[in-house]
């Protein structure tokens, strides 16, 4: 280890932070291309090129890379749309356009990541720490995207929709849009999926809808 940190350069800590993540990615590879059930400590190992010693100096068991896996993709599907909502505008259109195309950003749209989570959703209802993982990921973005649409609900004095049923609206059409990128990805490409959610926004909103495709086109441009 002594050897490696002089070839490397880094601390302790901060190689212990390189290989951990160098297999969390290995491990998002492996169950992507094999599933969960076929995703083994040493084929993490090998995805990695380190060797197998190293994955059980770093996790204890399959079960807490997996654990750690999921938490990495959560923290990053967070940050994905807690940046896009920091760099909008302060319109509720403009924020609530930005939280929604967040979602089909190329770091978390495409096959891959959404494979990994479909995996995770399907082991999630007899895992209770991957249930309360995903649960605690959908319930904030659930809460941001239902408060944004309440904003604009009452901008507009709109008594007659419901915010909590728009944002469940938004996540279902989301995770549709996911699948179908997983099941046929030329078919469902970002500009097209981003161009449904755009339309249902519009809809829903017609009076924000020329502020919503300006501030389209902007990120677009």
């Amino acid at each position: 280890m002594r050897h490696v940190r002089k070839r490397t350069g880094l601390s302790r800590p901060a190689l212990r932070s390189l290989r951990r993540l160098q297999l969390i990615k290995a491990t998002i590879d492996s169950i992507a291309k094999r599933g969960f059930a076929d995703t083994t400590l040493a084929n993490v190992a090998d995805g990695a090129g380190l060797s197998r010693g190293i994955v059980n100096f770093h996790f204890t068991n399959k079960e807490t890379l997996l654990n750690e896996t999921l938490q990495y993709l959560a923290e990053e599907y967070r940050s994905v749309w807690q940046r896009a909502l920091s760099r909008a505008g302060p319109s509720p259109a403009d924020r609530l356009y930005a939280m929604v195309m967040a979602d089909f950003d190329s770091l978390v749209y495409n096959r891959k990541k959404i494979a990994v989570w479909y995996a995770f959703f399907g082991e999630s209802k007899s895992r209770p720490t991957y249930l309360a993982l995903c649960g605690q990921r959908d319930r904030e973005h659930h809460r941001v995207l239902q408060d944004l649409c309440q904003q604009l609900l009452d901008v507009t004095r709109n008594n007659s929709l419901d915010a909590d049923l728009i944002a469940t609206g938004l996540s279902a059409i989301t995770d549709g849009l996911w699948l179908d990128r997983l099941l046929d990805p030329r078919a469902q490409t970002k500009e097209r999926a981003r161009a449904t959610v755009l339309s249902y926004l519009a809809s829903v909103f017609p009076q924000h809808h020329a502020r919503l495709q300006l501030f389209a086109d902007s990120k677009s441009a």
